[in-house]
């Protein structure tokens, strides 16, 4: 009984490492990821509550609006559709808190007919490819920034750069985020969305 007790214990102490382990490559990916001069901004979809932003989606729009204000790029896409509970398109929303901080119509495209992160990220490079956009900087939280760098590369965008958020006021949400993409990377890595 003994050992049968310290046998699990070691296995819950390796799936726990192993666990921590990856959560920390994908937060370190997010954290020194980079951003480049590039033809355009795409700022990934999140929670919209009627026609607002989340928290969490004004953060990612946030710095979209830094990184255009520096002249990293002059457009930026906006990408997600309607989700539940959501009154209108993420995009829509994206597009009018983009507008009311300065940012002029005319340089913000909407995608909004995504419903998860790769279709997210397969229409946006529709966007770019429809305006001969060759390179991009994808923003989002930290811990999404690496799942969206293998979507990114299956869908073709070569260059890309990429610039995250992170929201401690919510960091248990971070944390429990960033845990969610393991089984989400390793769901791409199998079925390739």
């Amino acid at each position: 009984m003994k050992k049968k007790m310290i046998n699990i214990l070691v296995i819950l102490i390796i799936c726990a490492i192993t666990l921590t382990s990856m959560a920390a490559y994908i937060l370190g990916f997010g954290v020194t990821a980079k951003a480049h001069k590039s033809d355009c901004i795409i700022v990934l979809g999140c929670s919209v509550y009627g026609e607002t932003p989340s928290v969490f989606l004004q953060r990612r729009l946030g710095k979209g609006i830094e990184l255009y204000n520096k002249g990293y790029a002059p457009y930026i896409i906006v990408s997600g559709g309607k989700g539940s509970g959501e009154d209108i398109t993420e995009a829509e929303a994206m597009k009018r808190f983009l507008i009311s901080k300065g940012i002029p119509e005319d340089k913000i495209m909407l995608e909004d007919k995504s419903e998860n992160t790769m279709s997210n990220i397969e229409n946006s490079k529709m966007v770019m490819d429809k305006h001969n956009f060759k390179s991009a900087i994808i923003v989002s939280n930290y811990f999404h920034l690496k799942r969206a760098s293998l979507m990114a590369k299956k869908v073709g965008i070569k260059e890309v750069g990429f610039a995250g958020v992170f929201v401690t006021k919510y960091i248990f949400l971070e944390i429990s985020g960033l845990y969610r993409e393991i089984p989400g990377i390793a769901k791409f890595l199998i079925t390739g969305r």
